[in-house]
């Protein structure tokens, strides 16, 4: 899956984006590009469960 995080600017965010992410599935692979604000996921767990725990910490995404 791949995500669109535009409130995503830094490298601190990029942490709380993939902790986030983790905490849904820990053994999600999470790849950020911060200068393109996108983040790609590679997890077993629903998509939806994925943007609900990013809505939560902050950083709406937009599925891509």
């Amino acid at each position: 899956m791949q995500f669109q995080i535009d409130s995503m600017t830094c490298g601190g965010c990029a942490r709380s984006v993939t902790k986030a992410i983790q905490s849904v599935d820990a053994a999600a692979q999470v790849t950020v590009d911060i200068p393109t604000h996108t983040v790609q996921v590679q997890t077993t767990a629903p998509q939806a469960a994925v943007v609900a725990a990013l809505e939560e910490a902050g950083y709406p995404a937009q599925v891509q």
